[in-house]
């Protein structure tokens, strides 16, 4: 007969179980500190033997990290998935800025209208607390902090819609974001009527995430990505012609 005798599980391997879970759930972030030791060691239970076997385990599969009299920390895993050759070929190409938003225009729609069938009633409140938040922001006029809340809210969407590969793909597509390989976020909040119109547009998209409006949702989404397309391109636009007209200036000084 094939059936083997059950043998009970180490502690430290139910220890990393639970850890590697957090992680691919999205629950515990890249970069994010372990509480220490001792507090660790109580809330799950174990000696802190059985906890230390567990932490060098995982940081042997490269999911955790020591940092020098810092503590333990999540690993960006896939933060660092793109290879420094392929991040710096998308950062010297303006075709790859708009292929990124098409990505995202796709993929964050699929997500939005996912999230409508499989979001709980409490993920859909964590997206309503990012957006009321970002209301706040707004009214505070800080480009850099609306941007930080910008992403904050598309990927708390990501993560509703419950797709492990989905949310750190994005999660690594939003680290190059925030590094700005691709363009300079703040650029879209530093005029007063391109805020106004992105913050109707996230409300847009709260609300029929809220409604549970699936094709609503999606919908939003891509009117809110193409918005984005659009502006970033008449951003280049105004800077090109900018320059010339800087040139035409300086000739006519020198006649």
């Amino acid at each position: 007969m094939p059936f083997q005798k059950i043998q009970p599980e180490k502690l430290s391997q139910s220890v990393v179980r639970q850890i590697e879970l957090l992680i691919l759930r999205g629950i515990l972030r890249p970069g994010e500190r372990l509480p220490a030791e001792r507090e660790l060691s109580d809330r799950f239970g174990v000696s802190r033997p059985s906890l230390r076997e567990a932490i060098a385990q995982l940081q042997d599969a490269g999911l955790l990290t020591a940092k020098a009299n810092s503590g333990i920390f999540v690993a960006d895993v896939w933060g660092s998935s793109l290879s420094p050759p392929l991040t710096k070929l998308f950062a010297s190409h303006d075709a790859a800025v708009f292929d990124y938003l098409d990505f995202r225009r796709d993929m964050e729609g699929l997500a939005a209208e996912r999230a409508t069938r499989l979001a709980s009633d409490t993920d859909l409140a964590v997206v309503d607390q990012v957006f009321q938040r970002m209301e706040e922001a707004h009214k505070k006029r800080d480009p850099s902090d609306e941007a930080a809340i910008d992403a904050e809210f598309h990927l708390s969407i990501v993560e509703a819609s419950h797709n492990v590969v989905m949310l750190h793909m994005m999660r690594s597509m939003y680290s190059l974001l925030r590094e700005g390989v691709f363009y300079n976020r703040q650029v879209m909040f530093r005029q007063r009527t391109t805020r106004a119109a992105l913050l109707e547009q996230h409300r847009s998209i709260n609300a029929a995430l809220q409604a549970r409006d699936g094709k609503a949702a999606r919908k939003a989404v891509e009117t809110h990505m193409d918005f984005v397309r659009t502006a970033l391109e008449d951003h280049r636009t105004a800077e090109e012609n900018e320059a010339i007209a800087r040139q035409r200036l300086e000739h006519e000084k020198g006649r």
